[in-house]
């Protein structure tokens, strides 16, 4: 099938129901869930954790998170292939048509942080490689703003070849990260200790719940790709052979390196294992791709909360954002901000697979009792990000269990 007839189905089904007749296995999905995770602001939370906890915990905690972002993302990619519709179909029947609009909003902005943390890598990797080529260190701002503008444009003109570049990176990137793994445990052997002064402090139940949030935008999204799976049997199937198995692998790759040489830097790790100017090159190639493909999702989700201003306006106010979020040092946030993703993403998540299974759906413009329990639950998250008071020790199941107890009981009540 060509990509125009895909694209043409994708539209097709964007506000309908996927027919049988085109549905896959569960494993394709598990190998593009897979690519989700090797990426550069994966490699550097696994990093992060890995010096603070070091390699046991480090691998704990990744093992853990795999296994509650499956269970999350079986019980999404469940509901996707009940209902065979896309995520903001589930989140309208949930919030209402104004209050999808609001969740709409949020997930946009999200995108744009994401962004904003990949044109920072994208900066890292062009100062590198001018270092390395002509031996000066060029102007980090300039290369993100450049770069930003440069992404926005070819997301609005070139984003089909950019995707197709994208199978390409991704393999490629995965074997940099394996050709550092082997370069420091030959050069140094295995250190399994963690860093006695790690770049952000942080305990077993904060990592776990940095790492749900990198990935929990992916689950709660999952019915856009999900919803094409056979069967439920086949979806929970590709659930199992993603996260448990990704998210372990890639912290061992990161925990590696970074605790044989004290530095998560991916850009000074390649340098300095003399991979030179081509991993670089990938590098930049990888987080090109990726961040369009942000600034595609976030321009889809404003087109559909604002269907009157062009989708290619959007994506350029996008693109210049999330550059201005890299230049004012999202990086050096950057577990705050996944932090945030675990207060804000997971309550989404679980209102609509509760409606989904209680076969609810509202036709009011707001569904208040949704927009409550979402705002709720996300405050007692940042709560217990700021350390006042936990539930759990993880902020981000915090969110999930009390938008849970929360919405259930209003859903048995049948108040919803």
């Amino acid at each position: 099938m060509s990509s125009t007839a895909i694209e043409s189905k994708t539209e097709q089904f964007a506000n309908a129901p996927v027919p049988e007749s085109e549905t896959v296995d569960g494993w394709r999905v598990a190998l593009i869930l897979t690519g989700f995770a090797i990426s550069l602001p994966s490699f550097l939370s696994s990093a992060q954790i890995s010096s603070a906890l070091g390699m046991r915990d480090a691998f704990l905690v990744s093992l853990l998170a795999g296994l509650l972002l499956c269970a999350m993302g079986c019980l999404t990619s469940v509901v996707s292939v009940r209902t065979r519709l896309t995520t903001y179909l589930l989140v309208q029947r949930s919030f209402g048509r104004s209050g999808a609009a609001l969740v709409n909003i949020a997930i946009a902005f999200v995108h744009f942080g994401w962004f904003g943390v990949n044109a920072a890598f994208f900066g890292n990797a062009m100062v590198a490689g001018t270092q390395e080529v002509l031996g000066v260190s060029g102007p980090f701002a300039a290369f993100v703003v450049v770069g930003g503008i440069l992404m926005a444009i070819t997301t609005i003109y070139g984003f089909r070849a950019l995707d197709r570049l994208a199978l390409i990176a991704v393999p490629i990137l995965a074997l940099i990260l394996g050709a550092v793994v082997v370069m420091a445990v030959q050069r140094y052997g295995v250190i399994s200790a963690p860093d006695p002064t790690p770049p952000e402090p942080m305990s077993f139940g904060i990592a776990l719940s940095a790492l749900i949030g990198g990935n929990m935008l992916t689950v709660a999204a999952m019915p856009d790709l999900t919803r094409y799976i056979r069967s439920a049997r086949q979806s929970v199937l590709g659930m199992l052979l993603s996260f448990p198995v990704a998210i372990p692998l890639l912290t061992l790759a990161a925990a590696i390196p970074v605790l044989a040489t004290g530095e998560i830097d991916i850009m000074r790790l390649i340098i300095g294992f003399g991979l030179g100017v081509p991993a670089l090159l990938v590098l930049i190639l990888s987080t090109w791709t990726i961040n369009s493909a942000n600034l595609y999702s976030a321009s889809l989700s404003l087109t559909a909360t604002f269907p009157s201003v062009a989708q290619w306006k959007f994506t350029l106010v996008a693109g210049v954002l999330g550059a201005l979020l890299a230049v004012a040092g999202i990086l050096d946030a950057f577990v705050s901000f996944l932090l945030l993703l675990g207060a804000i993403i997971p309550p989404i998540a679980a209102i609509y697979v509760i409606d989904a299974f209680r076969s609810n759906h509202t036709q009011a413009p707001v569904h208040w009792p949704a927009v409550v329990t979402w705002a709720v639950s996300a405050g007692i998250a940042l709560l217990a990000n700021a350390g006042y008071f936990t539930l759990t020790s993880v902020p981000a199941l915090d969110a999930t269990l009390a938008a849970s107890l929360m919405y259930g009981v209003w859903s048995r009540a049948k108040r919803v």
